[in-house]
């Protein structure tokens, strides 16, 4: 059978410390991959390449640069939208087709590559051509970015933006929380929190899909929030230097309270929608019964 390893001198197995919770899994991929970072060698190649073209040559080679490294830049955004508005059920389409100005700016700089290494500036076919064949192969490899918003049906709209507000400053706060307990070095509390996080943004997403559950959770996505935000900040800087062991089991209590609150918060969005269903599905059924529709 296999066994565990450690002893009294790993982090984990010290004497009074139980061993780590498994925290649920949330794998999370990057979606900017290696043919999206390729993208910014291009420019590089391009810069050391104008130096020997004269005054035309160098110019028009910086500015194609700067175009294909602002490109390549525009796609790692627009790749990371993409995939966070696939992720929600309901979401909004991104505000800036980042994906299709990167298309145009890589169709606009590798023109003014082809001009910049083209003798004179009379010849424009030739960079136009490379030019729109180069927008058309990014267009070809990365796809467009979401055009149609999903899920928005019969959602009003400034009430979306009202949780739109309030889910991007719990996401900043549940990033910041991240970014302090990496600094107490202490692996059981970062799997607690990491717990605590999936349980936040469980109700973060209920939120998202009904709106109409903002105002009874607004409280835990803001004041529950930066409370535990500022306790693991607290918990981070005095665990870092003293090592105690009582102000560690303290802090993690304090996370699975949390949790449990939260995760009892998201249950209870569930049941109230369900309610509201089954209340809906009556009166319809009472008014088709008037008009003397019988539903078998």
């Amino acid at each position: 059978m296999a066994k565990r390893f450690g002893g009294k001198y790993s982090p984990d197995d010290a004497p009074g410390n139980a061993a780590a919770p498994t925290p649920r899994t949330r794998v999370t991929v990057d979606p900017v991959g290696g043919r999206a970072n390729i993208l910014f060698v291009p420019p590089v190649v391009l810069l050391a390449t104008s130096f020997g073209g004269g005054a035309s040559g160098l110019t028009l080679g910086m500015i194609g640069a700067g175009v294909l490294a602002l490109g390549a830049w525009l796609l790692r955004e627009g790749l990371r939208a993409e995939a966070a508005f696939a992720e929600r059920k309901v979401a909004r389409r991104p505000a800036l087709p980042r994906k299709i100005f990167a298309a145009a700016a890589a169709g606009l700089g590798t023109a003014l590559a082809v001009a910049a290494h083209q003798n004179g500036l009379s010849e424009i076919l030739a960079p136009l051509l490379f030019g729109l064949c180069a927008a058309a192969l990014h267009l070809a490899a990365f796809g467009i970015d979401p055009l149609k918003s999903k899920g928005m049906e019969g959602i009003d709209t400034f009430q979306q933006d009202r949780v739109a507000r309030v889910v991007d400053e719990a996401e900043k706060t549940l990033a910041q929380m991240t970014d302090a307990i990496a600094r107490a070095g202490d692996r059981r509390a970062e799997a607690q929190l990491t717990q605590f996080q999936d349980a936040a943004r469980t109700l973060i997403r209920t939120v998202e899909e009904d709106p109409r559950d903002l105002t009874a959770a607004r409280k835990y996505l803001s004041v529950y929030l930066h409370g535990a935000r500022d306790a693991t900040v607290k918990f981070a800087d005095i665990y870092a230097r003293t090592r105690d062991s009582q102000a560690r089991d303290d802090y993690l209590a304090l996370l699975t309270d949390l949790e449990q609150n939260f995760a009892a918060r998201t249950e209870k969005s569930l049941l109230d929608d369900r309610s509201d269903l089954t209340v809906e599905i009556d009166v319809l059924r009472e008014r088709l019964s008037r008009e003397g529709v019988r539903l078998k």
